[in-house]
């Protein structure tokens, strides 16, 4: 595994470089959205459901329902996780800046009201 330091520094370029390429509207939506990055699921969040092995969380409420939620929404992505899952799949940097991508863009649907059916449809699942 690398160092921490290096899978945040090449996360962090390619949430710069994805927020950058997207549609102007969706980018200005994006920019509100603080993106954190975690090695994995906290035990408590595990011990709530969910999967150890998640690459990503949005929580919050999503765009359109922001002022109706108690805590702000933000991205978690879990880059020992995303490490892992592309390491398993013989990856490198690469492939760990493509399941960034990836990841980010799913949860940045989430964001914007999509569900898993929706994000599948696009690819982003």
């Amino acid at each position: 595994m690398p160092e921490w330091e290096w899978l945040v520094q090449v996360a962090e370029a390619e949430v710069r470089r994805t927020l950058k390429a997207l549609p102007a509207d969706l980018r200005q939506a994006a920019a509100a959205l603080p993106v954190s990055y975690e090695p994995m699921p906290a035990a408590a969040l595990i011990e709530e459901g969910l999967d150890p092995d998640t690459l990503g969380l949005f929580v919050g409420g999503d765009h359109d329902q922001e002022e109706h939620t108690v805590l702000p929404p933000r991205i978690i992505l879990y880059l020992e996780n995303i490490w892992l899952m592309v390491e398993d799949e013989d990856g490198g940097e690469r492939e760990y800046r493509q399941e960034v991508r990836t990841t980010l863009l799913h949860e940045l649907g989430h964001y914007l009201g999509l569900d898993e059916e929706e994000l599948t449809e696009r690819g982003l699942e």
